[in-house]
């Protein structure tokens, strides 16, 4: 005669992201997310982001924040500018290692701008995987084509950096 065992979990099970997407306000609530924010999108870690100590390796962090940095921007930012499209220069990052991850972990990066001034902007990117990963505070700034000059934030751009991601001018 067989046995039957049923097993039952304590832990709330998380619903298995979309990955590479943006994720709705829902969906990042979902996932464990303390807040919405503007751009978040999933991933699991993959066997090439992980080095000799079977971790993630540090450059993977940068890899992740740079692709849901790009695809901010391209979904929404690049229309303010009506095809006189400004360099989008890193000026500098800061990045806090939180707790490290390891191979087929999944986990979400997210995006939002915290405030602005004229031709520049902090953006706060986070990776969470249960809890907070890692973190990044970027200064970003917008250049002219040439690179030769500043080039101001337009208008519309400015008012979404305080509607949608509920970032505040900064003096």
């Amino acid at each position: 005669m067989g046995c039957a065992f049923v097993w039952f979990s304590v832990v709330p099970y998380l619903m298995e992201p979309r990955f590479l997407t943006p994720l709705t306000a829902d969906e990042q609530l979902a996932q464990g997310l303390p807040a919405a924010v503007p751009m978040a999108m999933a991933d699991r870690v993959r066997f090439s982001e992980i080095d000799i100590l079977q971790h993630v390796n540090n450059k993977a962090y940068l890899d992740w924040f740079e692709a849901l940095r790009v695809n901010y921007y391209n979904s929404h930012f690049r229309h303010h500018f009506n095809g006189d499209e400004p360099r989008h220069v890193v000026r500098n990052a800061d990045i806090h290692y939180v707790r490290e991850m390891v191979l087929g972990e999944t986990y979400v990066t997210t995006a939002r701008v915290l405030s602005f001034r004229r031709t520049s902007y902090i953006l706060e990117q986070q990776i969470w995987s249960g809890d907070l990963r890692a973190s990044m505070v970027g200064v970003m700034v917008f250049r002219s084509s040439d690179g030769s000059a500043g080039y101001p934030i337009p208008e519309s751009l400015r008012q979404q950096f305080v509607t949608l991601d509920g970032a505040t001018e900064a003096s």
